[in-house]
């Protein structure tokens, strides 16, 4: 199934992204280069091959959840389409 630049622009107004006609053209060849790896991949031969969750042994190492004051705010807040007394607007998505 290959990616075409009208789902590009549809994946993009979901997102509630805007991109330029030459950004949607290069966005749909790397998503049908991506595709094209992933075809590949699934054609490989895994009978025998353990299944691994990451490439090196690795344990969780947890830390401490503490709260740390976010200096950029007011940069993200700039960069939203729409802020209703402090709060991000979205659209409605369930009725």
């Amino acid at each position: 199934m290959a990616v075409t630049v009208e789902d590009v622009k549809r994946i993009a107004a979901l997102a509630r992204l805007e991109f330029t006609a030459e950004e949607e053209e290069r966005l749909t060849g790397e998503l049908n280069s991506i595709l094209l790896y992933m075809g590949k991949l699934n054609g490989l031969d895994t009978d025998g091959v353990e299944p691994t969750s990451h490439v090196a042994p690795v344990a969780n190492a947890f830390r401490e959840d503490e709260p740390e004051e976010f200096a950029h705010v007011e940069e993200l807040r700039a960069q939203a389409p729409e802020m209703v007394e402090g709060y991000y607007k979205v659209p409605r998505i369930i009725e």
